[in-house]
């Protein structure tokens, strides 16, 4: 039977909810008259408005009561009648929404507790370099014809149109925050960066309005201000796209801007401080770099998502990255 009504869920972070649109473009491409519905936790959302290939985007949220709001999810799944319902998350929560959703056709990770209830259940490797982007198509490459897409986001012309006026020069973003500290590179490492830059460019920090304290911090300490703008907190997601888009450069952490760019194919450069690559989780634009510290540490990878400090206490998976390894990637 050809799936009419499909639900794609994943209700992790920001990073991995734009990753998983490449499986929302993938879907489209091989079953172009379905209605495809996306289920992501309360505030991803605003990554949808607009979008040309979903019908509907439910949203789980977690935080005003966790059970109560997945035991109403379950019943609106239940009462749309999908014919297939494909779950990119690996707890238990999305995987009774899976279990239970009355769809006949059900697909996810074998690491989800519930998977034994899937009608279709995959491994979920994270070895040899393979990214998430693929590990995701696996789920679904039997059932449709098409090459491995993208991740792609939709900035409407008005976000466009908003990040217009910061465009009458040259410009590079800096997401400068991470929600683990040991993936964000220091504050002392950007001013460093930006003053070593000089006034060629104007430069944007980006961010959401929890971040808006560390960029100032980064601005008291450049010796040219005036090229500086903090627009933390200032922007939609889809208007950081936009204006991420026609950057000279985007330098970001391992961390969800760096898979905004992707989503743009926007030129990006991402610094890796205690994470790899090989995790799978890279920037996927056509001009993409990767900074990390020249010397083998045998500490590095301390972990798989980062950590909230240096579990050996010297960081020096940032501390010892050089300043010209970013600017080596700039326009001569």
């Amino acid at each position: 039977m050809i799936p009419r009504r499909i639900l794609v869920i994943q209700t992790a972070f920001i990073g991995d909810v734009i990753l998983a649109t490449a499986l929302l473009e993938n879907l489209h491409q091989g079953l172009p008259d379905a209605k495809i519905d996306f289920l992501v936790r309360k505030g991803n959302e605003g990554l949808f408005e607009n979008h040309p290939y979903l019908k509907n985007v439910l949203i789980w949220k977690k935080k005003e009561g966790k059970f109560k709001s997945l035991w109403q999810l379950l019943k609106q799944i239940r009462k749309s009648e999908y014919d297939w319902v494909i779950n990119l998350q690996r707890f238990g929560g999305t995987g009774m929404l899976t279990a239970f959703s009355k769809a006949p056709r059900t697909t996810g990770f074998d690491k989800n507790p519930f998977s034994f209830l899937f009608t279709n259940k995959f491994p979920h490797r994270i070895e040899n370099g393979v990214h998430e982007v693929t590990r995701n198509y696996e789920l679904v490459k039997n059932e449709i014809q098409g090459a491995l897409c993208k991740p792609r986001l939709y900035p409407t012309s008005d976000d466009y149109s908003f990040v217009k006026p910061y465009q009458s020069k040259p410009y590079i973003c800096i997401a400068p925050a991470s929600v683990w500290f040991t993936k964000q590179y220091p504050a002392e490492g950007w001013v460093k960066l930006i003053n070593e830059m000089g006034s060629h460019y104007t430069i944007f920090l980006l961010g959401g309005p929890g971040d808006n304290t560390l960029a100032e911090n980064i601005i008291t300490q450049i010796s040219h201000q005036e090229n500086v703008q903090n627009l933390c907190g200032k922007l939609s997601f889809l208007q950081s796209a936009a204006l991420m888009k026609s950057a000279v450069m985007n330098f970001v952490n391992d961390s969800a801007p760096m898979h905004i760019s992707s989503a743009v194919n926007a030129p990006v450069t991402a610094v890796y401080c205690s994470t790899v690559p090989e995790f799978g989780f890279g920037p996927l634009s056509e001009e993409s770099h990767v900074v990390e510290v020249l010397e083998k540490l045998d500490c590095r990878p301390c972990g798989l998502h980062g950590k909230k400090a240096c579990p050996q206490g010297h960081f020096k998976c940032a501390l010892d990255i050089k300043t010209e390894q970013f600017l080596e990637v700039l326009p001569r």
